[in-house]
This record gives C-alpha cells, structure tokens and sequence, in this order.
C-alpha cells in the first residue's frame, strides 16, 4: 500500500514537472526569439528537468521492485503459526510458449486440487478468492490462474492474438501441470461468469482431468445474455424515468457490439445491473472489494494497472468472438457431473437460461443450487453458505456417484 502510495506521489509530480517543463521551455524559446535569453529561465529549466528524471526513475524502480516482491501471504492458522505441510505460492508458469501466472494456496499439499477460473474475459480473481474463500484453502489446494490478457498474465500473449482457443489450451496445459506437481488423477474445476463457460469447454474436451464442475453464475448464451440485460437495464431506467440512460442505450442500440466499443457500450448496462443489485435489500455482502483486491501483495505496480487493463481491452477484444456459443446446443452432453450455482437475485447472468441447460444436458450428476440472498456473485454474496455447498458437491461419495 504505501509502494502504491509513494508511486502516485511520484507520478502527480512527474505530471506537474512535465508540464513545468513544457511552460519554461516555451518561455525560453520565446525569450531566444526576442533575444532576451534569461539564464534563471534556463536555470529552472534545467533543475525541472533533473526533479523530473529524477522522479521517472524513481518510478521506474519502483514498479520493477514491487514486481519482483509480488507474493502471496502465507498459510497461518487460528494461533498465527504456518502449518508444516501447507503451501502458499505465487508461481510463474509456460503454458504453450506462454508465460502466465498462478496462486496455490493450501493447508495440506497433499489434499485435492481445485482450479477456479476467474470470470471475464480479461478479469483477476487472485486476490479476490484468497479474501473471500479462505476457508476453501482447509480442503483443497486452492489454484487460481491469471488467464491470458489479465492482471499479472496481461503481457503473456498480444490482445489480438488471444481467442477462446487459447484459453481452452492453456487451462489443458495449466490442469497438466497440476496434475503432474500434485500426483493427482484428477482435479476440481469451479468457473465463475466467464470461467463457467471455460469450465464447460474444459470439462467438454478433457472429461478424464476432472472429478466434477461447479459454474457460479453459469454463462449459457451469450449474445442473448447481452440483450436480455440490455432489455432489463431499459426496463428499469423506464420505471425509474431515468431519461439520459435510456438515451444512451437507445444511441448504443440492441446489442450484440462490435468493433473498438464493445466493452464501453456493454458497461452501460452491465454497470447499471451491479449498481441495481448492489442496493437490493435481499442480496447480502453484494460488492466487490476492488480497492482491497488490487492493492493486495499479489499484485505489483504493474499488475494493478493491468488489472483494469485487462477489463477493458482483453474484454473488448475476446468477448465479440463468443457470441455465437449457446450452450444448450454445444454442450449439452458432458461425461462429469456439472453442479450450477445460481443467486435468486442475479440479473446480469439470467437464470432462467441456466436453468434451460440444466433440463437439456445430459451428466453423470447434475444440480441447480440456489442461493436466496446471492446475485451475480455468491461466492462473496453468502460466503459460508458456498463453501458448504462446494464441500457438499465435491465430496468423494458424491463424485464416485
């Protein structure tokens, strides 16, 4: 935090330096053209320069340091010792020729491993996940992965290189690897939002890497998810005579989007449903905690820049290619049980698309599981609740089932 602090300091007065310098070399060009060249200009000028240099390299090491001492909390118990066979790491990895980064955070290493798949696509779930499911990390090793395009994996591949396949591709070589480190047959796979399609996907193509799925807030079709919050967002805007939204979205148009606006355009409703289920009485603890998250020890200076770097520009770019994917004709047979947990308050990933796949698809198991005071999040929403449900799902009775 204060790394972050300092930085900012840094930076407002490299911006007031630059713009110092810019005004007196003005007046210095201006004096030289009179011939009135004034040496205390120059004076200025010079010592400007140098607070300016100055500062940039300050910066410069600053983000190289808090690069290198990025890391993950350790694990400590209730007495504030570190459990002799826990883990708690912040690795960097190559998968496919791409160098990416993952969390493993666990009481006992050699407990089964559970992959969350943060949501996006462009998002960081890393610090998110180690606040809010901590208690997760008693039972598992608890894996979360940067994708391709987000947080400290930003620079792993260019933006416009990165499609659905490279996220499938990855996520095989991630589970590989995590197979192999862990001497495990199978692991555990949970997807939130965008990382429930990608589970789907996974679980699709890689049956045999994987015990069981859960999808938080499951992703079935996306380009009618986009119109029915576009339709939603105007329904309420309407109710609430908020003209300027309606105005806007009726300029935007029904998406889906295409081409360099996509992420703007769709924010407008996509913002609009988090803030309308944020003040919903019914849905408990319902925000991220964004200022903690990126300021958490994962992330150094770089990263938390990339955090919303990621939001912007990987979303852009990945989410217009997925609009043809409907899941309750793509996939609509899987050969590992598929569990969905759903908020009965969500309205940015409408259930009732979820429910119509969980009637078409054909698993060795399947379940909704809802959550009465959840909305697109339940996992933060009610905490104790998911926990219980996932230790409930991921049992080893249920599994063999």
């Amino acid at each position: 935090m204060i790394i972050t602090i300092v930085f900012f300091i840094l930076t407002v007065l490299s911006v007031v330096a630059l713009a110092g310098i810019l005004l007196l070399s003005a007046h210095c060009v201006i004096s030289y053209m009179r011939k009135k060249t004034n040496p205390e200009q120059l004076i200025r000028l010079k010592k400007m320069a140098i607070f300016f240099a100055m500062a940039v390299i300050l910066n410069v090491g600053l983000i190289a340091f808090s690069q290198l001492t990025s890391s993950t909390p350790p694990i400590v118990d209730e007495k504030g010792n570190t459990p002799k066979n826990s883990i708690a790491e912040l690795r960097k990895l190559e998968l496919n020729g791409r160098k990416q980064w993952i969390s493993l955070r666990g009481w006992d290493k050699n407990a089964p491993v559970l992959l969350f798949l943060a949501g996006g696509p462009g998002g960081t779930q890393m610090a998110a996940v180690r606040h809010e499911l901590a208690e997760l990390e008693k039972h598992f090793v608890v894996v979360n992965w940067d994708q391709p395009g987000s947080g400290k994996s930003y620079y792993t591949e260019k933006i416009k290189n990165i499609t659905v396949q490279t996220y499938i591709e990855d996520g095989h070589a991630l589970t590989e690897y995590l197979k192999e480190r862990f001497s495990q047959e199978k692991i555990y796979l949970v997807g939130e939002s965008w990382g429930s399609a990608l589970g789907i996907f996974l679980v699709d193509k890689y049956p045999e890497f994987y015990h069981a799925f859960i999808g938080i807030a499951q992703m079935v079709d996306f380009a009618e998810t986009e119109r029915m919050d576009y339709a939603k967002t105007l329904e309420i805007a309407q109710s609430k005579g908020d003209t300027a939204l309606i105005e806007r979205l009726k300029a935007n148009g029904m998406p889906p989007y295409y081409g360099k606006d996509v992420t703007w355009k769709s924010a407008v409703y996509l913002n609009y449903l988090s803030a309308y289920m944020a003040e919903n009485p019914e849905i408990q603890n319902p925000g991220y905690n964004t200022l903690r998250d990126i300021c958490s020890s994962e992330y150094g200076l770089l990263d938390k820049i990339n955090f919303f770097r990621g939001i912007i520009n990987t979303y852009n770019h990945v989410y217009q290619q997925i609009y043809t994917i409907n899941l309750r004709t793509d996939y609509t047979k899987l050969d590992v049980p598929a569990y969905f947990f759903l908020g009965r308050h969500e309205v940015n990933a409408p259930t009732v698309l979820a429910e119509e796949y969980a009637q078409v698809l054909e698993a060795p198991d399947k379940e909704i599981v809802w959550f009465e005071h959840s909305g697109h999040s339940p996992w933060i929403n009610e905490r104790a609740k998911f926990i219980r449900e996932v230790l409930s799902c991921f049992s080893e009775n249920k599994t063999k089932e």
